[in-house]
């Protein structure tokens, strides 16, 4: 009953397929490969349950390859002008091979061996592991291919398929053999086929250009059939891979009752999609109304947007005219000043002006009226030799106080952009963030939900001599981003913004990072050259180390009746540093007793593993007449490294004769992570509190000899070097 059940209601659905009310040609776009946007040729099932051509997988694999090979370059994929790939994916190819992924060696065009197995899928976007043996190990959907054959004759309708063995011209076939793969005429087809013959068996069809297998075979194992559908990775396989092969651990069925519960399933899923016809009319009539709404909301948009921008143009004019204008003003008063000046230095040429008319003055012969007239003319005679003296121009010849300052308003305008309160501020997270041998920058946003597409990164150098900075632009579509190529010690002001689509957010508020003082110095815990495997614990990557106080420190308290020396256990790093500047960071755990970091001398390093004192030894036992006076002397005075103390959460200075005699003023709150600066060219060595990079301490040390990172440790105590930053999977960052 169930199967008869089942077998109507499919029944049922093809009915609705064949009738007008589901036509072939409604489906077009389920038959349209993602890649080259075209009709589906020998379509490949990925593992994303998406298909694409088989002739399409291969050209993007092999832009994958150019892609390396020429190092990214923009003419890669120009040699495939079928193939239609978005500039996202085109992206995506470029990020995934500079990452080293999906890159397929050989040269030879018709091998697909790959050294890695990623593929950018066109139809999801995302990066498909095809496994090991890449584009073998894909099904061809014969389905799928049959469908777009029946498409193809519906729209080609009259079109004929010609006889493939008719000498020319081709005669119109009749009928195709799915066993020759091959159309025939009704004259080749007996000739081909003869009766009484194998071939006279072949099955054969109308005329058609689908020429799919009788049996499905298993692409892991060409010889050997499906016959079982595993559920874990929906798909078929054969015996061969359920018994030894990549499916030995999952879960199988028969392919006969895959198939009944597939397509009961698939039945059921239809017959709902067809029973809720008028729902999903509904929907469309609603985005229908839904894109005539876009279209008029986009159009006000526009034309507010227009507005906004006429508005900035004419404030911008009007502030153009009065800035031409008071120009044009100054330039009038300044000329007329200078015309009237050099009007009156033209009337000091003698006959002519003031000097012309005193030279006609001094003609006058009666005293009463050559007085009267003399003494206002001798005045400006005595101006004019003043003025002649003491020449200066009556104005300005340059406009320095009309130059209009545009930078900030410069500055508002690149920042403009379409600003909406759904779209939250992402803020930096300082925990998170660091700077070591790169800077990692993270952020997040307040909300629970993160509404942004992509952000943008922008960062720039603190300078005090430049006044207007230089943003340096970063699109990231994660929260995080590894920056490199930053100089040492130096500052760096970090901001971020989201973006969603065409509308941004504020940008966050400025973080400030420091660098180290010289570039990163990396080494590890040397786990040979004096390491005290019963005292000292190293992890497995040599990373950390952490001191034991262990049994035989408990077997040597029997010996200890009065004061003496406990043990200090050094461990130094497996790699030296002969000249130049470097830096390394460390984390102290904050209940360590005492810990002593610094630099060792290649040529110290016997005398300072011979030095370490042991209190399990016989010469610390009471009446062994040692002296642990004489013993704290001779101890402080051969130091064989340059060592800074630190303990109990404290920075301790070391004493010198410069230092403050106050002994808490020597003691300073233990940073979080410090570091260590040795300039072995000028034969230094400071210590810094790495999160803001300032330095607590410095000193000389002698760096004639090869020079190690060096620990000590007692009681319980442990010590982490810092983790370089690196560009996590999915950064796809040039270092990966």
């Amino acid at each position: 009953m169930a199967v008869g059940a089942e077998s109507s209601r499919f029944g049922y659905i093809l009915d609705l397929l064949k009738r007008d009310k589901v036509t072939i040609k409604g489906i077009e776009r389920e038959l349209i490969c993602p890649a080259c946007k075209e009709l589906f040729t020998h379509p490949l099932i990925l593992p994303c349950q998406h298909n694409v051509c088989h002739k399409c997988v291969k050209e993007i694999l092999f832009a994958f390859e150019d892609t390396f090979a020429d190092g990214g370059s923009e003419s890669s994929n120009q040699s495939s002008p079928r193939i239609k790939i978005s500039s996202s994916s085109m992206d995506r190819i470029d990020r995934i091979s500079r990452s080293g992924f999906g890159v397929y060696t050989g040269r030879k065009r018709n091998s697909l061996t790959p050294r890695s197995s990623l593929f950018p899928c066109p139809g999801c976007q995302r990066d498909i592991d095809l496994g090991e043996r890449g584009i073998n190990g894909l099904f061809r959907n014969f389905t799928l291919e049959t469908i777009v054959e029946r498409y193809r004759q519906a729209a080609r309708a009259a079109i004929a398929i010609m006889c493939d063995f008719c000498k020319p011209p081709p005669q119109e076939s009749t009928k195709s053999c799915m066993d020759c793969s091959a159309s025939y005429c009704n004259e080749c087809f007996k000739i081909h086929h003869p009766w009484g013959t194998v071939k006279a068996q072949h099955e054969y069809v109308g005329p058609t250009t689908n020429f799919r297998p009788k049996i499905l075979m298993c692409p892991e194992h060409e010889m050997e059939r499906v016959n079982m559908y595993c559920e874990l990775c929906r798909r078929p396989v054969c015996h061969l891979c359920k018994l030894g092969g990549c499916h030995a651990n999952h879960r199988v069925t028969t392919m006969s009752t895959a198939y009944k519960t597939l397509k009961e399933k698939l039945s059921k899923d239809i017959e709902y999609l067809i029973s809720k016809e008028s729902q999903v009319k509904a929907h469309i009539t609603q985005l229908d109304l839904l894109l005539k709404e876009t279209e008029c909301n986009s159009e006000r948009a526009k034309e507010e947007a227009s507005q906004s921008f006429e508005k900035l143009s004419h404030v911008l004019e009007e502030k153009k005219s009065a800035a031409l204008k008071a120009i044009e003003a100054s330039k009038n008063l300044r000329l007329e000043k200078l015309q009237t000046q050099a009007e009156e230095y033209q009337g000091l040429l003698e006959n002519n002006g003031l000097v012309g008319y005193a030279q006609e003055v001094l003609k006058e012969t009666d005293p009463s009226f050559f007085v009267q007239t003399a003494k206002q003319l001798h005045v400006r005679i005595q101006k004019a030799t003043e003025s002649l003296k003491n020449f200066r121009p009556a104005a300005e010849t340059t406009f320095e106080d009309f130059v209009v300052d545009i930078a900030k308003q410069e500055d508002i305008l690149g920042d403009l952009a379409f600003h909406s309160n759904g779209l939250e501020t992402p803020e930096i997270n300082e925990e998170q963030s660091r700077v070591y041998n790169k800077a990692l920058i993270s952020w997040e946003c307040p909300g629970k939900t993160d509404s942004a597409d992509t952000y943008v990164l922008e960062y720039h150098k603190l300078n005090r001599e430049e006044e207007s900075a230089t943003w340096q632009e970063i699109k990231v579509c994660s929260k995080s981003k590894v920056i490199s190529d930053l100089d040492d010690n130096s500052s760096y002001a970090f901001r971020v913004r989201g973006y969603k689509g065409s509308i941004c957010s504020p940008w966050s508020q400025e973080v400030i990072l420091h660098t180290p003082p010289a570039p990163v110095f990396s080494f590890l815990f040397d786990d040979k050259c004096g390491y005290n495997s019963e005292h000292l614990l190293l992890n497995p990557g040599r990373t950390s180390v952490e001191s034991r106080a262990g049994f035989p420190l408990l077997l040597g308290s029997e010996h200890m009746q009065v004061g003496c020396y406990t043990t200090l256990d050094y461990i130094i790093g497996d790699t030296g540093i002969a000249k130049g500047k470097h830096f390394w960071a460390f984390h102290v755990e904050a209940y360590s007793y005492l810990v002593k970091v610094g630099v060792v001398s290649s040529s110290k390093i016997q005398k300072l593993f011979h030095n370490t004192h042991d209190v399990t030894s016989p010469r610390y036992e009471q009446d062994s007449g040692h002296d642990s006076g004489s013993e704290d002397a001779f101890f402080d005075s051969s130091q064989p490294v340059t060592l800074v103390t630190l303990g109990m959460k404290k920075f301790f200075i070391p004493m010198t004769p410069a230092s403050p005699k106050d002994p808490a003023s020597r003691i300073l709150p233990l940073p979080s992570c410090l570091g260590i600066c040795l300039d072995c060219d000028k034969g230094k060595v400071g210590f810094y509190d790495a999160g803001c990079m300032k330095c607590l301490y410095e000193s000389k040390v002698d760096c004639s000899g090869m020079m190690y990172p060096a620990f000590a440790l007692m009681g319980g105590a442990a010590v982490h070097l810092e983790k370089a930053v690196r560009a996590r999977y999915g950064e796809y960052h040039d270092d990966f």
